[in-house]
């Protein structure tokens, strides 16, 4: 089962590095979101809320996640 703050966390965290420094998780693209998967995603929440995103991408679900943007984190 999903945990709601996870998901409003998905839909508003940014990517703290990288190419897409400052892009909302939710809309990170899938191919950079497979080379994670390959080479390891970062450890703790940010890593988690990736594969996440990466699960949510692959199932073509992110019109659910999108609608929490602007929520407040819980």
């Amino acid at each position: 089962m999903l945990d709601k703050s996870m998901l409003i966390k998905l839909a508003n965290q940014s990517m703290p590095f990288g190419k897409y420094q400052g892009r909302v998780l939710i809309d990170l693209p899938e191919e950079y979101l497979l080379w994670f998967a390959k080479q390891g995603f970062p450890r703790g929440e940010l890593g988690l809320l990736m594969q996440l995103a990466l699960e949510i991408r692959v199932e073509g679900l992110e019109t659910l996640v999108r609608p929490l943007k602007g929520m407040p984190k819980p």
